[in-house]
């Protein structure tokens, strides 16, 4: 495989397009291009292999293997809504990540996914504004280094993916699994409690320590839990003040949680 595009229907009935790729230094560059020149909505970027930068500032032939993927969308949804996004997004990944592992799959602020209390990955949205309250467009990142000994290859997909019209790897078969997880959640974004509760419960940084940085200083801070409609972080300072951050740029969290 070195590109392709494939159609495919979600879960939720709609078309998507996957242009499918063996290895990328970024999906979400790629699909910043397309967004500009007008590609369309839920036309969506993948790789399975994403190129290293090496000391030299250029591309070498080692990849790391898993799924990369970014998703165009055209949405009606308000820019205080990203947050949510987010979440759901991350709910969709690790919910569809967990049906091929037997390790545990759990959530960071706002949309790390940890294995087995390590973050492989996480969710990234960018968008551009074309007026103060609506996107012109959204990209949703997923990225997840994918190792063979948390995520072997299962015999379901093997099967699958001899029948696959299109030669998938089993790589492009988990994408695929993501993104008929995502879209229900996206489309239903307003409603939170339909991915909210989810993500609660798999959130992995309750009682545990995080950085939050104020005026360029990084402060300790103990994890209560997130915050239900807008999915801001709660947290004790200090001084056992309980705050609630908004912010994901200024938080700094744990790359690894021993105690999960």
């Amino acid at each position: 495989m070195s590109r392709y595009v494939t159609t495919m229907r979600a879960s939720d009935g709609s078309i998507v397009k996957l242009e499918c790729h063996d290895a990328l230094p970024s999906t979400a560059r790629l699909a910043r291009q397309y967004a500009r020149i007008g590609y369309p909505d839920r036309y969506v970027v993948f790789a399975e292999g994403k190129k290293r930068l090496g000391e030299d500032g250029k591309y070498h032939g080692d990849v790391e293997r898993g799924v990369y993927m970014s998703c165009i969308l055209r949405p009606s949804i308000f820019p205080s809504q990203a947050a949510l996004l987010s979440a759901l997004s991350a709910v969709a990944m690790a919910t569809s990540l967990e049906e091929h592992t037997e390790s545990k799959l759990q959530i960071g602020w706002v949309s790390n996914i940890y294995c087995d209390g390590r973050m492989i990955g996480d969710v990234k949205i960018e968008g551009k504004l074309d007026n103060f309250t609506s996107y012109e467009y959204i990209i949703v990142t997923f990225s997840a280094a994918l190792s063979e000994d948390k995520f072997p290859p299962r015999l379901t997909d093997i099967i699958r993916k001899v029948f696959e019209p299109d030669n998938s790897s089993v790589y492009v078969i988990m994408a695929r699994n993501i993104l008929n997880a995502f879209f229900p959640l996206y489309i239903n974004i307003k409603t939170s409690s339909k991915y909210m509760d989810v993500y609660r419960k798999m959130f992995i940084l309750r009682g545990h320590k995080i950085k939050h940085i104020v005026d360029g200083k990084k402060k300790s801070c103990k994890v209560l839990g997130v915050d239900q409609k807008t999915c801001g972080l709660i947290v004790e300072d200090s001084s056992k003040k309980v705050i609630t951050i908004t912010t994901p740029n200024s938080v700094v969290v744990p790359k690894k949680i021993i105690k999960f």
